[in-house]
């Protein structure tokens, strides 16, 4: 369960990269540190309908996720044992519905319980479930306000720095650029917004799990709190700093090979079934 919920809150914070366009894709590679481990490169592709993300880590080992928005389906490749996995709309709502009933469930069971060991329940309940502990069914995230502090550089661009406020503390910082400087615009990442809605009810049982990591944002300022893409962005998540730096953005054309999974891996189910039950 624990490895299930941490996959898909990964992904889930793929989604927050909002809005793409036209004729070629674009090609987008970030720099990933999370604490003080060293960086992994994450390599985004991105067309009209169709996304993938790769992450290669320090020990060269790859893997990434697929989104195509036309089909509805999420495909999580697993590189280290030439496997993939495919998720539809309806298993992830389906599996979100479990988890709501199942934590539902253990919150109720807890009513009975003496105050020390039902505070020790719930915070391994929010352990194993990717942060998710009382009342998370219901509660929404705490809204990050942000708000321009100057102006910083960024590798060779200048930028926009904002902080973000949550409940008057900091807890984000995002450094952004006007998307004309790098070539794009809002439009070119449509395909966001739709892996955005397929992820919705996932994130509403797992209120922080897209604030978690935000590789590329390109939504409007109504949408995210501040203008412009991020070149670079921080926050703390579960005590480690996460730390997002954009170091190159063009337009590429990409193949149809490049959003399949590659020749000779092997499909296995992800959820085990859980999504399946009663269809």
């Amino acid at each position: 369960m624990k490895a299930i919920v941490r996959t898909l809150v990964c992904a889930a914070a793929l989604s927050t990269v909002v809005p793409m366009s036209a004729a070629d894709g674009v090609l987008v590679v970030m720099k990933v540190t999370f604490g003080a481990n060293p960086p992994q490169t994450n390599q985004i592709q991105i067309e009209q309908h169709r996304m993938r993300m790769t992450s290669t880590g320090t020990n060269g080992v790859t893997g990434g996720m697929m989104f195509d928005g036309t089909r509805q389906v999420m495909t999580i490749v697993d590189d280290a044992k030439k496997t993939y996995s495919e998720i539809t709309k309806a298993d992830l709502d389906a599996f979100a519905s479990q988890m709501s009933s199942a934590m539902a469930q253990m919150q109720d069971a807890l009513k009975n319980v003496p105050p020390e060991q039902r505070a020790q329940m719930e915070a391994l309940m929010k352990g194993r479930m990717g942060g998710a502990g009382r009342g998370a069914a219901t509660a929404a995230a705490p809204k990050v306000e942000y708000h321009k502090v100057g102006t910083a550089t960024v590798g060779k661009w200048t930028c926009d720095k904002y902080d973000g406020m949550t409940n008057g503390q900091k807890t984000h910082e995002v450094c952004t650029v006007d998307p004309k400087v790098l070539g794009f615009t809002v439009a070119d990442f449509q395909v966001t917004r739709d892996m955005a809605e397929f992820f919705k009810q996932f994130q509403q049982i797992v209120p922080g799990g897209a604030a978690r990591e935000q590789p590329f944002i390109m939504g409007t300022p109504e949408a995210q709190g501040f203008s412009g893409i991020p070149v670079r962005s921080s926050h703390t998540a579960n005590g480690t700093q996460v730390v997002s730096e954009l170091t190159d953005a063009h337009r590429q054309a990409f193949t149809d090979a490049t959003f399949e999974p590659p020749a000779g891996y092997q499909k296995q189910d992800l959820l085990g079934g859980r999504g399946r039950r009663g269809r």
